[in-house]
């Protein structure tokens, strides 16, 4: 069972990394769009589409990989206080009442508007650039499969806590500094 979480969550850690990268061309296309539009005086008409589509792709794709780091807004003022096999039980139940069912509507759902925009070779209407946008619509559904894939992987980790109490170790990545300067001052309390 733990191959199987630790792959699908390095999947997804691993596309959450690879579409990050749309936030450096989201920024310096913003800088490039502010530039040449009051400096030069000289806007462009694909800027804008372009800043729309990057930002969709990113904000896709990032749900999987937030899934996969334990990154979701949650209000857990009561939940956090709770033993972690009642906790996996709770979340069990979530998943499987709301999250599959949600995430499998994104799928289908997805796939039918990817196909149909593949079909027409839809572009946007919004601009006079008209660019493509069939190519993005397609992540939708691979938004909604990595979902359900990261979902399995957590239903996994569910079952774990629910017999051994204990939640497993989620793979490594970036941290808050919030979250590092915590860990240093409890390194330091225990050398002290």
């Amino acid at each position: 069972m733990d191959r199987f979480v630790y792959t699908i969550e390095g999947l997804n850690v691993w596309v959450g990394r690879a579409f990050g990268w749309c936030i450096l061309i989201l920024t310096l296309s913003v800088s490039y769009e502010v530039f040449v539009r009051y400096v030069l005086n000289a806007p462009t008409v694909w800027s804008m589409d372009m800043m729309i589509q990057m930002y969709g792709a990113l904000f896709l794709m990032a749900g999987p990989y937030a899934l996969a780091q334990d990154a979701h807004v949650r209000g857990d003022f009561l939940y956090r206080l709770l033993q972690p096999r009642t906790q996996a039980k709770i979340d069990f139940v979530l998943y499987v009442l709301f999250f599959f069912p949600g995430m499998l509507a994104l799928f289908w759902f997805g796939a039918e508007i990817a196909a149909d925009s593949w079909r027409y070779k839809e572009v946007s209407w919004n601009s006079p650039a008209r660019i493509q946008i069939y190519f993005f619509k397609t992540l939708i559904p691979v938004a909604g499969v990595l979902l359900m894939l990261q979902g399995a992987a957590e239903i996994c980790r569910c079952v774990r806590a629910m017999k051994e109490n204990e939640w497993m170790a989620r793979l490594s990545d970036v941290k808050e500094t919030e979250q590092l300067l915590m860990e240093e001052g409890d390194q330091q309390e225990k050398q002290a």
